[in-house]
């Protein structure tokens, strides 16, 4: 696998996102099918967001920049560029305070 560039990648994704009526952009980097392991660089334009759903697991996110919140049951975690988090497995939702794009890693299993 080559390198790559988060910070480049990111940059291109949230210029997409913003061309989007959605507001969203994302791309695997790591896994599928085969791997234990998906890592998924998501993109959010401000206001935009990804409504409530399952926890897939084990999965952590990291903050490449801008500002999200992720609420699960009754807390809400602002998280700001370099922030990691893990996602509690819960139902949960995912809004851009800022335009902000954020690293999700999930342990598949292999789904």
């Amino acid at each position: 696998m080559s390198t790559i560039n988060i910070l480049e990648l990111a940059a291109k994704l949230l210029a997409q996102a913003r061309e989007q009526a959605s507001g969203r952009q994302s791309e695997t980097i790591f896994g599928g099918h085969q791997h234990d392991l998906r890592q998924t660089l998501i993109c959010l334009t401000e206001g935009k967001s990804l409504g409530e759903h399952q926890s897939p697991g084990e999965a952590t996110v990291q903050v490449i920049g801008g500002t999200i919140d992720i609420t699960a049951g009754d807390d809400t975690a602002r998280l700001h560029a370099g922030d990691f988090y893990l996602i509690p497995p819960l139902r949960h939702s995912v809004a851009a305070v800022s335009d902000a794009s954020f690293l999700l890693t999930v342990a598949t299993r292999g789904e």
